[in-house]
């Protein structure tokens, strides 16, 4: 089973060490001693952690729909030509670049500074994990 120490769970939250080791010691994230004496948690504890805690943006759209990722951010880049542009956005920690006509791009109004929401339904996610063989 994998664990993570204060300072990868950090990372992976996003957070501080000082914050990680603030829940640890108020209980609010359960971990235990290594067999070197240093504290971790479990791999399943953190994601559950990570999937209870995750706060993101509220969709400013309003609209209901049956895509579940939606990651809301700021336009940084906007590339067009006279047929398609690519758009750039800042959502959180994720950069997110979409491929889109020129038209759409000039309807919607989007530049730099855009607030924006990425909308994401895809049957193709591919899953890596660190240090696997293929």
């Amino acid at each position: 089973m994998p664990q993570f120490r204060i300072a990868e769970a950090a990372r992976l939250l996003g957070v501080s060490d000082d914050t990680v080791r603030r829940w640890v010691d108020a209980g609010t994230l359960p971990a235990h001693p290594d067999a070197s004496n240093r504290k971790v948690i479990e791999g399943v504890v953190l994601a559950e952690f990570a999937r209870d805690h995750a706060t993101a943006p509220a969709d400013p759209s309003g609209v209901r729909r049956s895509a579940r990722n939606r990651m809301v951010g700021l336009v940084t880049a906007v590339l067009t030509d006279q047929v398609m542009a690519q758009v750039e956005m800042q959502c959180g920690p994720h950069r997110v670049v979409s491929l889109m006509s020129s038209e759409a791009v000039r309807d919607l109004g989007l530049e730099p500074g855009s607030l924006a929401v990425a909308v994401v339904k895809s049957t193709n996610v591919v899953v890596e994990i660190p240090g696997g063989s293929s």
